[in-house]
């Protein structure tokens, strides 16, 4: 039976879990990513094969990493140590808690890097400095910025410190605190840019065509593992950030019902952000398919263009900027936590220790993009380029369908019928889906890219 209480904290109440895990999950894998990847793989087609992963994959696995995480109420790392050992199986299964870790850590190296870079576009478009910009000006701006190491590594380090910040402060006063007031304000955001890009660029439904009128002839099989890669990566899966947030959760919540709430958030942030920003593409007569610079040049010109641009620019990279650190939070927390209970030290002092060492880390990708630029890894790839392969399409997805397997399979009935049972309607389907569905997606994608 799991503990009433984790000895981290708890959430004052379910609403508060839900509004941390969507901070969790909504971040600029929905406001920067999504929509770049939309850009590149077909808009329409692929929307349709992230909603598919969104459902059939990432919401019984989201049910099950919090399942696991009330269960254990300790770091992914123990939680699964413990899980593993009342349900009579190996310790190899910890594996889950240290890959999750592992994951997020090396997430939040190369995602504090395009979280500076959002910030700093918050002090450029407040200060008018894309006013009238072209294309070719918008790219060398964005091109001398990320060549200056000095920049990019400040801002990278002023958002790593804000992030060690709220995370040393625990779960009420910090990460509570700060998903309260900054979730509800980046939804009013959100919809107040969307507002803008329906009523003001003349191109709204073209946009809407592009995100919903499939083009199959643009989609392939590594589309499928883009989009299923995305869905892991937006509802934070296989990174432990779940698990740990689930540790905090009230007992009387209903798991199933929540998860549901999550990923309909998470996946409404999404298209509402391509809904602001390719309007905006096509009211400019800009291409889709920027890649990941869409947000920083694509979007600067657009603003740059309109009355009163370099307000409604500021209000969007500020958006960005608030999404960015309810995601960054979350992804240190399996790290600390399992500091916290390994050395028995406080959570400044382990949130200081990681912290410090993912900025390290993330060094590599700030230098990715100017004096590292020529160093290459993986398959000819940069640093960067290599963290995020490695983490959002081999670690995530693999650590989902252990997982899918280990709670499915693995996981005494007991636990789950505890844990689920408010859910009792739901939770035979719940089970066929986690047992055969998930883990068999996963796996067939994985083998048709390797092949």
């Amino acid at each position: 039976m799991s503990n009433v209480t984790s000895a981290h904290g708890m959430w004052s109440s379910k609403m508060m879990f839900i509004l941390a895990a969507a901070g969790s999950a909504v971040g600029l894998g929905n406001i920067w990513r999504f929509p770049y990847l939309a850009g590149e793989n077909g808009g329409g087609v692929f929307v349709l094969a992230y909603l598919v992963c969104i459902f059939l994959i990432g919401v019984p696995i989201l049910v099950s990493e919090i399942l696991l995480g009330r269960a254990g109420r300790q770091s992914p790392i123990n939680s699964m140590r413990m899980l593993a050992k009342q349900s009579g199986a190996s310790s190899f299964w910890q594996v889950i808690g240290w890959l999750g870790a592992l994951a997020g850590f090396m997430i939040l190296s190369f995602y504090a890097v395009i979280a500076g870079w959002a910030m700093s576009y918050v002090v450029e478009m407040a200060s008018g400095n894309f006013v009238s910009i072209n294309a070719e000006q918008a790219s060398t701006v964005f091109a001398e910025f990320t060549a200056d190491a000095v920049s990019v590594v400040g801002w990278h380090s002023l958002f790593m410190a804000l992030t060690i910040y709220i995370a040393a402060r625990g779960v009420g006063k910090g990460l509570e605190t700060t998903v309260r007031y900054l979730m509800p304000a980046l939804l009013v955001l959100l919809l107040v840019l969307v507002s803008y890009s329906a009523l003001a660029t003349g191109h709204f439904v073209e946009g809407l065509k592009f995100l919903f009128s499939p083009d199959f002839d643009s989609f392939n099989v590594d589309s499928l593992l883009v989009a299923m890669g995305q869905a892991f990566f937006t509802l934070s899966l296989g990174m432990g950030a779940i698990m740990a947030y689930g540790a905090y959760m009230p007992k009387d919540a209903s798991i199933i019902g929540t998860a549901t709430t999550i990923a309909l958030l998470d996946t409404s942030v999404a298209l509402l952000s391509g809904l602001v920003i390719f309007p905006l593409v096509f009211a400019n007569g800009l291409e889709t398919g920027q890649g990941p610079g869409l947000m920083f040049v694509t979007l600067p010109i657009a603003f740059g263009q309109m009355p009163g641009g370099h307000i409604f620019g500021a209000i969007f990279f500020t958006l960005v900027s608030f999404a960015a650190i309810t995601s960054s939070i979350s992804l240190m927390e399996p790290a600390v936590a399992w500091v916290v209970e390994k050395l028995d030290s406080s959570r400044a002092k382990g949130a200081m220790l990681v912290g410090v060492i993912a900025w390290i880390l993330g060094l590599g990708s700030a230098f990715s993009f100017n004096i590292g630029a020529d160093i290459t890894l993986l398959a000819g790839m940069t640093f960067f380029d290599t963290m995020d392969y490695l983490s959002n399409n081999v670690m995530l997805p693999l650590g989902g369908m252990l997982i899918a397997v280990f709670t499915g399979w693995v996981l005494k009935d007991q636990l789950i019928e505890e844990e689920l049972a408010g859910d009792k309607v739901w939770l035979n389907l719940w089970r066929l889906i986690t047992r055969f569905v998930a883990p068999t997606g996963v796996m067939v994608v994985f083998v048709m890219t390797f092949l």
